[in-house]
């Protein structure tokens, strides 16, 4: 892969521990976070129309959040479907509690293979916003690994779940996906 996927801070490197392509659209880098030993953190690029790629970028709750928004707009039956499969995949979802763990958890192989068989139930919606399913679906499910590695009691991501499912005012949707409160 010839696409710069590493990034510099305070003078340090830091590579990938994985790249996951999708669709020749994006490319996915998982790398070591500094919040716990199994924090894992997450980095995006995405080509634009002309071909070219954008610089490395970290994907937070309001960029999905918007994009499901979009969606639900478009299409909210189809939508409502994708986040009753998101909410059960959050009520499931588990901290990373050892190395073999993460280690299972970021196989590309079968990363791809699990995104591919999901996005399959829901490919209308792929046409609709600025993300494909596929992409929405490995965002969403590693962010919901890093949040529960880092915070065994963590809420944001299935409270931001919840109030889109629950067709909530915009406000309190938008609220809940940038909440930075301790």
């Amino acid at each position: 892969m010839a696409e710069k996927m590493w990034y510099t801070k305070n003078g340090v490197r830091h590579d990938p521990l994985i790249v996951v392509p999708i669709n020749g659209e994006y490319l996915l880098g998982v790398y070591q976070g500094n919040l716990s030993q199994h924090d894992i953190l997450l980095r995006y690029k995405q080509k634009d129309a002309s071909g070219k790629w954008s610089r490395l970028r970290t994907p937070k709750h309001i960029h999905w959040t918007v994009d499901v928004l979009i969606k639900l707009n478009e299409d909210e039956s189809e939508t409502k479907r994708f986040l009753d499969f998101l909410i059960r995949h959050w009520q499931h979802t588990q901290p990373i509690m050892t190395a073999s763990e993460r280690d299972d958890l970021l196989n590309v192989t079968t990363l791809l293979a699990e995104v591919q068989g999901e996005a399959e139930h829901y490919k209308s919606l792929s046409a609709i916003g600025e993300y494909s399913v596929k992409f929405l679906f490995l965002v969403a499910k590693l962010l919901m690994v890093q949040e529960k590695t880092n915070r065994a009691d963590a809420y944001m991501f299935g409270k931001v779940l919840d109030k889109l499912k629950d067709d909530d005012d915009i406000f309190s949707v938008i609220h809940a996906a940038t909440f930075r409160g301790r």
